[in-house]
């Protein structure tokens, strides 16, 4: 997960629940995941999706880490899911039901 959006996770959280909840799921968070700080490369393949998708900055962080990793986006967010098939991604929306075997 970019620390992109781990810091987007914890302003919302906190936004919505305040610092003190916002630091437990942060620190909840940070052992379950491999954290990347984005480096030159992922920023130009950043500002490439944003160039090219009507998405959120921390969105196409996101992305290009996931098509860096190739590895399968998992989000609710819709700017994201509209653009399912056409990133260089794959994308799972996590709001649909799973699919049974």
């Amino acid at each position: 997960m970019s620390w992109i959006n781990l810091v987007e996770v914890h302003y919302r959280t906190a936004r919505d629940h305040g610092k003190e909840e916002a630091d437990r799921a942060l620190a909840e968070l940070r052992p379950q995941i491999t954290e990347h700080l984005p480096g030159v490369s992922a920023m130009r393949a950043a500002a490439n999706l944003k160039a090219e998708y009507p998405m959120a900055l921390a969105d196409c962080f996101a992305v290009a880490l996931a098509a860096a990793e190739g590895a399968m986006l998992l989000t609710g967010d819709p700017e994201i899911v509209d653009w399912a098939g056409k990133l260089p991604c794959n994308v799972r929306d996590l709001r649909a039901p799973a699919k049974s075997s």
